[in-house]
């Protein structure tokens, strides 16, 4: 419990309460998860006789529900419940709770509460797997069929329209978000997807008003200042690139913002990787470069990253010394750490691009050593280009003859063009 035996049974008395609330006609059948978490909550405190009288109601229910076993039923809103748990726990949960779901969803297809968590979890798996897909795995027709089944769920709502922005439907992406906005213009988790749709949609004014306004009913939401702080960064952003001597005095001051926003945000969740990748590339754009440097290297000595963070990680490193520090080696240094994950994302390819562009220059300066040359060699393996690939390789080796990763590299080319 990592000592945190007290909030959980905040936690647990307050679901407790809801189900007494909304379902009072269905309290057994809707309360066996929560008891069974307080039973494990008060086993963990040594409070044994607590724990047996939790134990003791799920043993009463589960007999008046007709159970073959006296601690264990397997009713679809169970199923429901342990979903919604897993959820909360984070995405290393998200493939057990869509089997839940599935498992609830077996027993009562149309049931719109079961509907609308499978739906909610394919959309979050898909932000570590397929974004922007629209195929058979894609959220989609999940959360379409959920809208169809509770039209007043607005979160699912505003999820179909952030995922109908991904796949370019912009325009039925935004018309879900008004008719969520009409039935429940005050409800944080609605205003924080609102302000997200305007924000990739270049309406930064539009989405830091619905920030601004959510701020006030959740003010420590890490959640908002980082996307505050975006927005904040997506101004800067503009205004360098709309003029050549952008105003000085507004720059600082945006700056100024994101940094104090990206920081609120890892001071509430120590753990978001991304808003002190970003914080330390705000630091950068303040030219408050010892202090960016301290932050990369936090996230750096971070353990159990996950490969989309150590990939957008080395590519904003690499850009701070590519940019900022003017260490085009350290760059190349960076940007090939990134590309060598082998997982495709929109950060690996960012590597690919920016390693291409260093080394080519490199090559036009009369520069490059085998190191430049390998590093091509592997950008032209990794697009398919088979000819480009080994001839860069070949160079690479007339440099270095006795280098295992290109002779080895240079075997598996030439053996898939034999096959």
């Amino acid at each position: 419990m990592k000592g945190n035996s007290e909030e959980a049974l905040e936690s647990l008395q307050k679901a407790e309460e809801e189900v007494q609330t909304n379902h009072a006609d269905a309290v057994d059948r809707k309360s066996l998860v929560t008891w069974g978490n307080y039973a494990w909550v008060y086993y963990h405190m040594n409070k044994l006789q607590e724990a047996q009288s939790y134990i003791d109601k799920v043993e009463s229910s589960c007999k008046k529900l007709s159970s073959a076993s006296r601690y264990k039923i397997q009713l679809p809103e169970i199923y429901c419940e342990q979903g919604w748990a897993l959820l909360k726990f984070g995405m290393k949960y998200y493939e057990r709770a869509k089997k839940c779901f599935e498992k609830a969803l077996e027993e009562e297809p149309n049931n719109p509460e079961f509907n609308s968590g499978y739906a909610i979890t394919i959309y979050r798996l898909e932000d570590f797997l397929t974004k922007g897909s629209s195929g058979e795995d894609s959220s989609l027709e999940p959360l379409r069929r959920s809208v169809r089944l509770n039209p007043n769920d607005t979160f699912v709502m505003a999820l179909l329209a952030l995922k109908l922005q991904d796949i370019d439907q912009v325009k039925e992406g935004e018309k879900y978000i008004k008719e969520a906005l009409q039935k429940t213009p005050d409800l944080p988790y609605l205003l924080r997807y609102a302000a997200k749709f305007y924000r990739k949609k270049g309406l930064v004014e539009k989405s830091l008003g619905f920030l601004k306004k959510a701020l006030e009913f959740t003010p420590t939401s890490g959640f908002l200042h980082h996307q505050i702080g975006l927005c904040y960064r997506a101004q800067l952003y503009k205004m360098k690139k709309a003029t050549k001597y952008p105003p000085r005095e507004q720059m600082e001051e945006l700056i100024r913002l994101s940094i104090f926003h990206f920081k609120m945000v890892v001071e509430q969740k120590s753990k978001f990787i991304y808003a002190y990748i970003d914080l330390a590339s705000m630091y950068a754009e303040g030219n408050q470069y010892q202090e960016a440097e301290d932050t990369f290297q936090k996230v750096f000595k971070m353990e159990k990253l996950t490969c989309d963070e150590k990939q957008q990680l080395h590519y904003r490193y690499g850009c701070f010394q590519e940019y900022h520090k003017k260490s085009e080696s350290e760059a190349i240094n960076q940007y090939t750490k990134g590309l060598k994950i082998e997982k495709n994302s929109h950060e690996r390819n960012l590597c690919k691009y920016a390693l291409k562009k260093l080394i080519e220059r490199r090559i036009q300066r009369g520069s490059a050593d085998a190191k430049s040359l390998g590093i091509l060699g592997l950008i032209h393996q990794l697009n398919g280009e088979k000819r480009q690939a080994i001839e860069c390789y070949e160079k690479a080796l007339a440099l270095e003859p006795d280098n295992e990763e290109y002779l080895s590299a240079l075997y598996e080319i030439r053996l898939s063009i034999k096959i």
